[in-house]
């Protein structure tokens, strides 16, 4: 029995030890079918032997536990990605496609991996050559990934630029990111690549060392205030008002924060800033338009009818603004016709009351305030009737020029309007 269990245990033996010799033939097959492509790179298949034999290798426990066979994985993937590169550069049609876009960064994970397994001295001099040699070409496949607008592979590649540049700088080695500004421009890049994948949980870090480092870039406090917005408003509008603090001209982050407020509904506070924001883009339609509506929303809400009414000529005031610029606007039209439609409104529920009143002097308040109603319900038609020329399928022009007809006793038109509305409702 003894004899058998001996017989056994030298058969697994034998057995593993033959997995391992296979495993490490296989490294070296891949190290072959690599070199091949890499010296005519019009050898496909030879690029993809090389691939499958080297995942066949890294199989085995034993050539993962070698320090060597992690350097040869990081040379030969650094080579690759080298051609690769170059490849991409001379391509003066723009048509290369590169055929490993995760080679440099599997050769940064090969190197790195080698360098916590590394006792022998000369493995830790090629580990260092390696990492010094893969550097920029790790930070030129990071660019590639950026403008081809593959952000993953961008945050991929620029992230292990900055370890790498880490790494060397442990060993005591120099690196191209010694240098602070290039360092700071490898962070930003970094995490606008994060960012841009809608991977905050990475992006975040980079960008707060950014702002630690106090970054001039109006992107660190764009992007910081729009990943903490929801988790945290109050610190993200911290960083908001740091940005705009240190960059007071910079309208991107004017217009974070007017839409900041403009969702928290803080309309006092917004008349600022748009004014501000008028100074800064007189042209800019879309911000008379807004400051249009802050003022039409304030006096809906405003009790005191002075103020009220202050309010809402300001609103036509900015609405008429943009029409003198874009005399087709069809938001300031229709909200000109608003402003008339929803004052005449206004006086529906004091027709209620005087409709009550059967007496002479009755009756004439109640015409007179009829007239007045219908007036402003004839300055608002022209309106509605532009920006239906405008926006012919809008639901809400259609339903007011079908109200202020009936309220004019036009039933014809305003029978019009209800079938157009039904018609157009139907097709939603």
């Amino acid at each position: 029995m003894k004899n058998l269990l001996l017989i056994a245990f030298i058969s697994f033996f034998s057995g593993a030890a033959v997995f391992a010799q296979d495993a490490f033939k296989d490294l070296k097959n891949a190290e072959k079918a690599i070199k091949k492509y890499v010296s005519d790179t019009n050898n496909g298949d030879e690029l993809t032997k090389g691939i499958q034999l080297l995942e066949s290798a890294f199989a085995s426990n034993e050539v993962m536990a070698s320090a060597k066979s992690w350097i040869t994985k990081g040379k030969l993937l650094s080579q690759l990605a080298e051609v690769e590169m170059r490849n991409k550069t001379l391509d003066t049609e723009g048509t290369y496609v590169i055929s490993a876009p995760n080679a440099a960064a599997d050769a940064y994970d090969a190197f790195a991996k080698a360098s916590t397994m590394a006792e022998k001295k000369n493995e830790k001099k090629e580990v260092q050559v390696g990492l010094g040699q893969l550097e920029q070409t790790l930070n030129n496949f990071a660019i590639s990934a950026y403008q081809n607008k593959d952000y993953a592979g961008a945050y991929s590649n620029f992230s292990k630029t900055i370890e790498a540049a880490n790494m060397l700088s442990s060993m005591g080695k120099e690196s191209r990111l010694n240098d602070p500004a290039l360092m700071g421009e490898q962070y930003f890049f970094t995490a606008v690549s994060a960012y841009y994948n809608k991977d905050f949980d990475n992006a975040q870090p980079y960008l707060d060392k950014l702002y630690a480092d106090g970054s001039k870039e109006p992107f660190v406090y764009d992007a910081l205030y729009n990943v903490n917005a929801e988790s945290d408003p109050e610190k993200a509008l911290g960083f908001l008002a740091k940005g705009r603090e240190m960059l007071p001209d910079d309208t991107s982050l004017l217009f974070t924060e007017i839409n900041h407020y403009l969702k928290s509904g803080e309309l006092n506070t917004l008349i600022g800033k748009l004014e501000m924001a008028i100074e800064k883009e007189p042209e800019n339609v879309s911000v008379y338009n807004t400051l249009g509506s802050v003022y039409d929303q304030l006096q809906q809400k405003e009790e005191d009818p002075a103020k009220s009414s202050d309010y809402r000529k300001s609103a036509e005031s900015y609405y008429q603004q943009v029409l003198d610029m874009d005399p087709k606007n069809f938001d300031a039209t229709y909200s000109i016709g608003a402003l008339y439609y929803n004052k005449a409104a206004s006086y529906v529920d004091v027709l209620n009351e005087l409709s009550a009143d059967f007496t002479p002097a009755g009756i004439k308040k109640y015409d007179a305030k009829k007239e007045e109603m219908d007036g402003l319900f004839n300055q608002a038609l022209p309106f509605f009737e532009q920006a239906e020329g405008l926006n012919a399928n809008d639901l809400n022009t259609v339903i007011a020029l079908k109200e202020i007809y009936a309220r004019l006793n036009n039933l014809e038109k305003s029978n019009e309007y209800k079938a157009k509305y039904d018609k157009l409702a139907a097709e939603r």
